[in-house]
């Protein structure tokens, strides 16, 4: 199955910064840029940070499954061995996490990994991976 990119833009409170986090430790190729935005490719989606200068980080969550999940968010679903190498590499690099990378249902139908953490501008992402990407869109 073939999926189209999507596009996504988002407010960053410094591009050198937000440069080291994307396209250093999260390790996404870079794009095209500006000093007043940069386009990375997020496991072939393109993102792009813009400066703000006036940006607000988002304090709004959800509860999920006894977690507040923050809103906003955004992210990929990879492979269970890609998201295993991500989580691993943002435990090294000390990232703080929203929520604790953790297996939801596990050994159950729908089972699937998920992690929280902010950029540091406090944008919310999430990565996931399922046991079985048959799941994804299952009621």
């Amino acid at each position: 199955m073939s999926i189209p990119p999507f596009h996504l833009a988002f407010p960053v409170r410094d591009i050198p910064e937000a440069r080291a986090f994307y396209g250093g430790l999260m390790g996404l190729p870079e794009g095209r840029s500006s000093t007043e935005w940069i386009d990375f490719d997020m496991y072939g989606h393109q993102i792009v940070t813009h400066f703000d200068s006036n940006l607000t980080a988002s304090t709004h969550h959800n509860e999920v499954d006894g977690h507040a999940v923050p809103v906003p968010h955004f992210g990929v679903i990879l492979s269970m061995n890609d998201w295993r190498a991500l989580r691993d590499r943002l435990i090294a690099a000390k990232i703080e996490f929203k929520i604790e990378p953790y297996i939801r249902f596990e050994g159950e139908v729908g089972e699937q990994a998920t992690m929280f953490f902010l950029d540091p501008s406090g944008n919310a992402l999430e990565f996931k991976a399922f046991a079985d990407m048959s799941q994804l869109f299952a009621k």
